[in-house]
């Protein structure tokens, strides 16, 4: 089942986001008077902007209650930057992007002004007003969090995503008006998604943050599919995508910027992002120059996920599937997604493999508590994720093992070396065959889903249960239909961190 807010709890949410932002301390509180003398006049409200800040967000509240009305604008010690009259009480401004009618870029150290218009102020009148400027800088995110937008939805469910595709700001491309092959751009990519019905996307372009700050202008437009900023970090060792970073990541490992994969990892947890290993399984070669996943020294610790299906490319070889049950198999604590690599919106929904794969074909869904950027990446995090091959709205796995009275969902860990249940809901995939997977085999335990709603179980002896487990669902011509996500069997004396 999908969550969404209705208008009436969106509206409700996105007063009580405001509220909060406005009620939050931020680094600099600016309080003033506008009175009647002011109209027709612009008043300078000078800030100190310190080194080190990646982020700015200013936000302004004033009395309306005489039709005093004031607009907005700011200059950087060197020039203007940016100008939303009265159409809005916050912007935002980062190196990679900005609120629109904002520019993004460098944000220098020094003196910058907040330029405050008067188109009106009555005679005699008196509006009390506040400024508040915040700063992200190493630490603090205080900046992001003034501009954070309220959830989508608010509810805890499962959510339906494609977490990798491209436009014109990297390779994507489409037909123009007149049927000529171009860069496409970003709207047609996000309107390509949102038709599908998914809840929530990530736009991946390759290196850069160039589409950050058109997400930010498509976000209140598109407010039914949450938009995550990504990057498709492109090495010659591997691609790996980071979802929901702050900043710019330097993609140059071998250099004296970016010396090892270890560095490119801390900077990406620097960013505030997670990070997934894509399409690992690719050749490396002048047939896909960097495409599988070769960096030696690689620390599984700092990757939260591992896309195991990419594109139409379910089996086989090429697959991430055998990759990530590899890790698996090693101790690491991973989650598998899935995602269309699209770079085409124009791909039809049935395009057959080994074609490109349209929008939101296949999926990851993830049980989130809201459908927020925080609540899907705290989602990828915990691992109750599974994978939908054919990119549905209504196919539904649930895997939940018991040990005794303990419980473990996918992602989470029971106790090994003893009597271990397996339940699954599966939901839509009338006619198909579960199995059950045990590191990485099918254990031959098979059942046929014998109805649209069927409740599926199977037992592990207590000598088979180290490790991890998960259920998936396959058509009778043996192809995927659903892909679960592991329970870990944990048979050490203490738990190990992944």
């Amino acid at each position: 089942m999908l969550h969404r807010a209705t208008l009436f709890a969106a509206a409700l949410a996105i007063a009580g986001a405001a509220a909060e932002a406005e009620q939050s301390r931020p680094d600099i509180r600016v309080t003033g008077e506008i009175t009647g003398a002011d109209h027709q006049t612009y008043r300078e409200v000078p800030f100190d902007v310190p080194e080190g800040t990646e982020r700015i967000t200013v936000t302004l509240s004033y009395d309306k209650a005489n039709r005093t009305v004031v607009d907005m604008g700011v200059w950087d010690p060197a020039r203007f930057r940016g100008w939303s009259g009265g159409t809005r009480d916050r912007f935002t401004i980062a190196p990679g992007d900005a609120t629109p009618g904002y520019l993004a870029g460098a944000l220098p150290a020094g003196h910058w002004k907040l330029l405050l218009g008067v188109p009106n102020a009555r005679a005699g009148s008196r509006a009390a007003y506040s400024i508040g400027v915040s700063f992200d800088r190493a630490g603090t995110r205080n900046a992001s969090a003034a501009i954070a937008d309220p959830p989508l939805g608010d509810a805890p469910g499962w959510y339906r995503g494609d977490l990798h595709m491209h436009d014109a700001h990297s390779d994507g491309s489409c037909r123009s008006r007149g049927g000529r092959k171009i860069p496409c751009p970003l709207f047609r990519t996000v309107a390509a998604a949102a038709d599908t019905g998914l809840d929530f996307i990530a736009v991946t372009d390759h290196n850069t943050t160039a589409h950050f700050g058109g997400l930010r202008e498509l976000q209140p437009y598109f407010d039914t599919m949450l938009l995550i900023p990504g990057i498709e970090v492109t090495t010659f060792g591997g691609h790996a995508n980071i979802f929901g970073p702050a900043r710019f990541v330097d993609f140059r490992v071998g250099t004296a910027a970016v010396p090892d994969i270890a560095a490119l990892q801390r900077a990406v947890a620097a960013s505030g992002a997670i990070l997934s290993i894509n399409h690992p399984a690719l050749p490396s070669g002048e047939q896909c120059m960097g495409c599988g996943w070769t960096w030696p020294g690689t620390d599984y610790r700092a990757v939260t996920a591992i896309e195991a299906i990419n594109g139409t490319t379910t089996d086989g070889p090429l697959a991430g599937l055998g990759f990530w049950y590899a890790r698996l198999n090693e101790g690491h604590r991973l989650a598998g997604i899935a995602a269309s690599d699209n770079h085409d919106p124009d791909v039809a929904p049935g395009n057959p493999p080994p074609g490109p794969a349209p929008v939101g074909r296949p999926r990851t869904v993830v049980h989130a508590d809201a459908l927020s950027i925080p609540a899907i990446l705290d989602g990828l995090r915990a691992g109750n994720v599974f994978l939908d091959i054919e990119g549905t709205s209504t196919r539904i796995l649930e895997v939940e093992a018991m040990a005794g009275r303990q419980r473990a969902a996918m992602g989470e860990t029971l106790p090994g070396r003893r009597r271990i249940t397996i339940g699954a809901h599966v939901i839509d995939a009338a006619g198909a065959l579960s199995e059950l997977v045990l590191n990485g085999q099918p254990t031959g335990a098979r059942h046929e889903v014998s109805s649209g709603n069927a409740r599926l179980t199977w037992t592990l002896d207590a000598g088979q249960a180290c490790g991890w487990l998960a259920v998936n669902v396959r058509d009778g011509r043996g192809k995927p239909l659903l892909i679960g996500n592991p329970v870990y069997l944990d048979c050490s004396a203490s738990r190990a961190r992944r």
